[in-house]
């Protein structure tokens, strides 16, 4: 004798797919625990992870070389011509994450941390202004067998690609400086302030972060507030060698150390500047084509609605400008 099935029992496909969905649910609930748990008792974890997933996006892949004493960390990826990108002061290889995004298509991207910055060796007591930073630079791209490669510099990077390529021509094919470091501008607030001893990059909590990104940014971009805890506490760490790079770099030598080279560069120089720079004043993109007297080719532009990151700010405006003028010569 066969048992009536209840008027209201479901079929078992409906009976499978409620379970799935439960089980989606908690699986769900679970990773949203772990997820805010991990922002709020270790946020870098997550920002290693949104790191990791922006180099995804941009095609580069992590790769270390050892040069020396020196172990150097660098992005690479992409194909066709090769683009060295050096970030600026207090900054590392993450920068150009967004640029690297839009370059790889049709280009051969390297971006590394520069010695003492990011995730490359830092040797205590070592120099890492702008000479011994070229030095080594020489080490790391013979240590890649790089044979000639766009040179891009932004910021202390400007100022020491742009040495790099006075005084290794053989390997620089073309040279981009981005709101350079090195060369004579108009003193501005932050030069005097630098000039006299003043160090806007250090800071101790949120409001001195703020400070800092506000002297960079025209606007600066949404960050976690936990995010920025774990970058607080990195600048914290970082402290005593932020402050000695940064009175090191306060030399007449380095502070015009690319100035002081301008007539030596022969390759085609391009100088990208944000108008409104509150760091490297824009008086900076004069003095590099006044001082260019053996350039084969010179070219500048200025871009609005930025400050001091146009990498970051403008990206891809940015990206558009690098890849005209590195294959157009």
């Amino acid at each position: 004798m066969t048992t009536p099935t209840a008027p209201n029992a479901r079929p078992l496909w409906q009976r499978l797919l409620i379970r799935r969905l439960k089980f989606l649910a908690i699986v769900a609930a679970v990773i949203g625990v772990a997820l805010g748990g991990s922002y709020l008792f270790a946020p870098q974890w997550l920002l290693h992870a949104e790191i990791a997933r922006q180099a995804m996006t941009a095609h580069v892949e992590k790769h270390s070389v050892q040069v020396g004493d020196t172990t150097w960390s660098y992005y690479e990826g992409g194909q066709g011509p090769t683009l060295l990108l050096l970030h600026g002061f207090a900054a590392d290889k993450n920068v150009w994450l967004e640029q690297a995004k839009l370059l790889t298509p049709q280009f051969h991207v390297i971006a590394p941390d520069l010695p003492g910055w990011g995730d490359s060796t830092r040797v205590e007591g070592a120099s890492y202004n702008v000479d011994a930073q070229v030095a080594r630079l020489q080490g790391f791209i013979t240590a890649l067998r790089l044979q000639r490669v766009v040179l891009v510099g932004h910021s202390m990077g400007g100022a020491i690609a742009g040495v790099y390529a006075a005084e290794h021509p053989e390997h620089v094919a073309e040279l981009v400086l981005i709101d350079s470091f090195g060369l004579k501008a108009n003193e501005n607030g932050f030069a005097r302030d630098a000039l006299a001893g003043k160090n806007p990059f250090t800071f101790d909590n949120r409001e001195g972060f703020a400070r800092a990104t506000a002297l960079a940014f025209e606007k600066v971009p949404p960050i976690p507030g936990r995010f920025i805890d774990v970058l607080v506490k990195k600048n914290q760490k970082d402290r005593t060698f932020i402050d000695r790079t940064f009175n090191e770099l306060r030399d007449p030598s380095q502070y015009l150390s690319l100035q002081n080279r301008l007539d030596k560069l022969e390759m085609p120089v391009m100088g990208v500047w944000c108008h409104d720079d509150k760091i490297t004043d824009i008086s900076a993109l004069d003095s590099l084509r006044n001082g260019l007297s053996h350039a084969s080719a010179i070219s500048a532009t200025t871009l609005n609605g930025c400050n001091h990151m146009p990498i970051v700010e403008k990206p891809e405006e940015t990206a558009r400008i690098l890849m005209g003028f590195a294959l157009s010569h």
